[in-house]
């Protein structure tokens, strides 16, 4: 008989080549609750914000302001649930295996779908996020340590970077770290320049105490990764930016992925890679 562990395993396992809509189906059928990092490897998959109509213009100037934590993927029709450019098969409010609630500055709840709490004046935003670059990175020549682990999980940290601000949403961006080996680093640099739409090129290499991160044990989410002797650690923007953004700026309302539950477009990360 399978246990649960080993079936989910399984699962894990089927998703990580599935296409997209096959994510999207596991996880809208509750076949799937766990994180999509390391799945439907080959396409962008999505961090996600919604905010009632009235914010959404501030938003999307946010959004365009800071390209590096905000690379905009698709920005819906009020009310309408359906990416209709990146994912036509797609539902916001069921396809995020986790999302994030906040309210007046505040987490205040995690719900596995938004069907009782979407509103014809929500406005959903797909931003791309670095696991899409993650395949040409392997594809490079370069081992990452997040997918060698169980869950995939990447360490994540506030930074003191600031956002540029738009109407009332400010804050500091949020950064996920890899360790890169030193022999590689100029790759890395490289290849991740090509996917603007994931976040492209870091936005630091080296201590993170120079952006604000003394510690790397002290991380926002995800999973610490220990930096080797022959190793540096390189920051990239991350899509977690607006959930920070929401608790700063004191958003009435703000519904987000939860940090590593992404939603899996159909758009295929080679069709996105710009020249150096």
């Amino acid at each position: 008989m399978q246990t649960a562990s080993a079936s989910r395993i399984t699962e894990r396992d089927q998703l990580r080549d599935a296409h997209p809509r096959e994510v999207r189906g596991a996880i809208r059928e509750g076949r799937w609750d766990g994180p999509t990092v390391g799945m439907a490897r080959g396409y962008i998959q999505a961090n996600v914000a919604i905010v009632p109509e009235r914010f959404a213009f501030d938003f999307l100037r946010f959004c365009l302001r800071n390209p590096k934590p905000c690379p905009l993927v698709e920005v819906l029709e009020p009310g309408d649930p359906v990416p209709r450019q990146s994912a036509p098969s797609g539902d916001l409010r069921t396809d995020v295996s986790r999302y994030r609630v906040f309210r007046d500055g505040q987490l205040a709840e995690e719900v596995r779908d938004l069907r009782t709490l979407w509103r014809k004046n929500h406005v959903g935003f797909l931003m791309g996020c670095s696991v899409s670059f993650d395949q040409a990175m392997l594809d490079g020549g370069i081992d990452l340590r997040h997918l060698q682990s169980g869950t995939g999980r990447i360490a994540v940290y506030e930074s003191n970077i600031a956002c540029r601000p738009a109407g009332m949403f400010r804050g500091n961006m949020i950064v996920s770290m890899r360790p890169i080996p030193k022999t590689l680093l100029v790759r890395a640099v490289e290849i991740t320049s090509q996917y603007p739409i994931a976040h492209g090129s870091p936005v630091h290499v080296g201590d993170g105490a120079e952006i604000g991160i003394p510690d790397m044990a002290r991380i926002h989410s995800g999973k610490v990764n220990e930096v080797g002797p022959h190793e540096v650690p390189v920051w990239w923007g991350c899509g977690v930016t607006p959930q920070a953004v929401a608790v700063a700026s004191g958003v009435p309302e703000m519904i987000t992925h939860a940090t590593g539950h992404l939603f899996a477009t159909d758009l295929r990360v080679s069709a996105h890679r710009t020249g150096l």
